[in-house]
């Protein structure tokens, strides 16, 4: 029953992950443009450090990694 818990907020942290993007796009507009490789760069990053710990069972940083990945992603979005 924790397993699933755990799931479930974990998923529902990652929704929420879109909203917040999208809300630091509309207010960060100007350095979505200087910082476009960086912003690359830590998706990938990110994507990584989920793998890893997909692999490890580790599911806090799993999830942590992949709201990360969301939220960057989102940003570079909406260019």
């Amino acid at each position: 029953m924790s397993e699933l818990t755990n799931l479930i907020i974990g998923i529902v942290v990652l929704i929420l992950g879109i909203p917040i993007g999208s809300f630091l796009a509309k207010m960060t507009k100007d350095e979505q443009k200087l910082g476009q490789k960086w912003f690359k760069l830590i998706i990938i990053i990110a994507v990584l450090g989920a793998i890893i710990n997909l692999i490890a069972g580790n599911d806090v940083l799993l999830f942590g990694f992949l709201f990360i990945t969301v939220v960057t992603g989102m940003n570079l979005r909406k260019k």
